[in-house]
């Protein structure tokens, strides 16, 4: 029975030691594994990049709990509407979205109403 060589995928170097043994090296299953993730760690880096400046905006313009803000000041501090963690829809059909327990209504085209919510 002639036993087959094993072929690290990373360097193609041959793997020696036990049989279940994937990469010739740390080197290489860190390498493996980093380019493997890469793609996904990238967009999920960038979007919560976003949500935390988001927070930080709201959060320094409402150091009330509840306040009114213009939308010009929001897009001035760097504020992305694309993005936030959740939505509530009020009976009266008022939409608040949050980055996280940080909140906002629009109220106009110009103005929001900017809400931390209060966990119960």
């Amino acid at each position: 029975m002639v036993k087959e060589k094993r072929l690290c995928p990373v360097c193609k170097d041959e793997i020696i030691g036990r049989v279940d043994k994937k990469f010739c090296s740390d080197q290489c299953r860190n390498t493996f594994n980093n380019e493997k993730y890469s793609m996904n760690n990238t967009m999920i880096q960038k979007v919560n990049r976003v949500l935390k400046k988001n927070y930080s905006i709201l959060e320094e313009l409402n150091k009330s709990g509840k306040t009114k803000v213009n939308r010009s000041k929001l897009l001035q501090e760097g504020f992305d509407f694309n993005y936030f963690t959740s939505i509530y829809k009020t009976q009266k059909g008022g939409i608040y979205h949050y980055c996280y327990d940080q909140g906002y209504l629009s109220l106009s085209d110009e103005l929001y109403l900017l809400i931390k919510r209060e966990d119960s």
